[in-house]
């Protein structure tokens, strides 16, 4: 289950990239277009909220990165704590902003909290 749990953290870190380089530089491409359904003009007026909700995604995968590489107990209270935060995050925006927030942050989240969990 140690595996599987390092295996679902590197996940969640690599979609908080992901999330981070949509919302801090394609934000006005089509990629991040797509994500938001704006047209050009409402992407270029959101374009510094979402740098700035990028900014916090790729803290959170510093974070899980961090954990993963901190020896324990360091490295699986760094884990715990940063994909509580994951799932908090993924459950507010779900509910205030979009429910998709829900199955592409909370519910992986929660599933790699889940696993470090039940490894520790």
């Amino acid at each position: 289950m140690e595996t599987t749990g390092s295996v679902l953290v590197g996940l969640v870190a690599f979609l908080h990239l992901s999330f981070m380089a949509l919302e801090m530089f394609m934000w006005q491409r089509a990629p991040g277009r797509r994500l938001s359904g704006f047209d050009a003009d409402l992407a270029r007026a959101t374009a510094p909220l979402a740098a700035n909700q990028g900014l916090y995604n790729g803290f959170l995968a510093a974070g899980l990165v961090w954990g993963l590489f901190a020896g324990d107990p360091t490295g699986f209270q760094v884990r715990v704590f940063f994909l509580v935060c994951v799932v908090i995050a993924g459950v507010y925006g779900g509910f205030t902003a979009n429910r998709r927030i829900l199955i592409a942050q909370a519910l992986p989240g929660a599933l790699a909290l889940g696993a470090v969990l039940s490894a520790g």
